[in-house]
């Protein structure tokens, strides 16, 4: 019958669709990994990845923080987290992550000359981002944030079918060219199955630093009506401040250098609101 026809095709379909996925397999040391994702570009997503690594770190000594820059064409990590130079590799052919402020850090732009484009096709994307994955001796980690670069394309689905995410945190600021993309982020994850642990509202609000008259200069609230429609979390709101520009622009990122700011005491709080979200990690 036709009907037991369709179905039987269905199932070769499926069974041609599984065997075409890559399994995923954990990375080596690294106990649970925090992907940073934001959609659209220009949104802080890199800023707020940093800041977060670091007040995971901030907020409970005892844990073990890597950062992973995954956007090959344009990696900021290494300025942000104030690094240069090529890692070292192992006996057994391994990069050695570049350290700063306790954060072990691996990218692209430590492998490439600062002002060098990358000007590569999708499978030299593919291959860099594989061995960002695999030829990395990160040690022992409790958690490795990764920040993935804008869009819904080939490294977030590459990232996402070849490792075990334990969850994904959108960030996006409240106007609404950059909720569209951010609604279309969360919706990529849900369909390769991570879970989405919540939205960061960043540039949330503009305070003059002589009135203190406060400005929503992207709007007012737009993540948290994003974040209804969803049935997703705010994790927090960050302000638009250019403490945090001018931090990270120097390599001394907010939390480091003004751990006692209201930007600071934000990144603490959205970090320890990602922590309580998470499965509990492997023994």
């Amino acid at each position: 019958s036709s009907s037991s026809g369709d179905e039987s095709l269905r199932d070769r379909r499926s069974r041609i669709l599984s065997r075409g996925l890559p399994k995923q397999k954990p990375i080596d040391g690294v106990k649970q990994v925090v992907v940073l994702a934001s959609g659209k570009g220009g949104v802080g997503k890199s800023t707020t990845a940093v800041n977060i690594a670091l007040a995971l770190a901030a907020n409970d000594s005892t844990k073990e923080v890597g950062l992973l820059d995954a956007d090959i064409y344009g990696p900021s990590i290494p300025k942000m987290m104030n690094l240069k130079g090529n890692p070292e590799l192992t006996p057994k052919n391994l990069m050695r992550p570049l350290k700063n402020y306790g954060i072990a850090c691996m990218s692209m732009g430590f492998l490439v000359e600062e002002t060098a484009p990358v000007v590569w096709r999708g499978l030299m994307v593919m291959s860099a981002i594989e061995k960002l994955l695999r030829q990395v001796d990160w040690g022992q980690l409790d958690y490795l944030v990764i920040d993935m670069p804008p869009g819904t394309g080939d490294v977030q689905l590459s990232v996402s079918q070849n490792i075990p995410i334990a969850g994904a945190v959108i960030v996006s600021t409240p106007q609404d060219v950059a909720l569209l993309d951010a609604h279309k982020g969360a919706e990529m994850f849900r369909k390769v199955h991570v879970p989405v642990l919540g939205l960061v509202q960043n540039m949330s609000v503009f305070q003059c630093p002589k009135c203190k008259h406060e400005t929503h200069i992207f709007g007012a609230d737009g993540v948290r009506d994003l974040a209804k429609t969803l049935g997703l979390d705010v994790l927090g709101d960050i302000p638009l401040h250019v403490n945090i520009r001018e931090t990270c622009d120097s390599g001394q990122p907010v939390v480091i250098s003004q751990p006692q700011s209201d930007a600071a005491k934000a990144y603490l709080k959205i970090a320890m609101e990602i922590v309580r979200r998470l499965p509990v990690p492997p023994a």
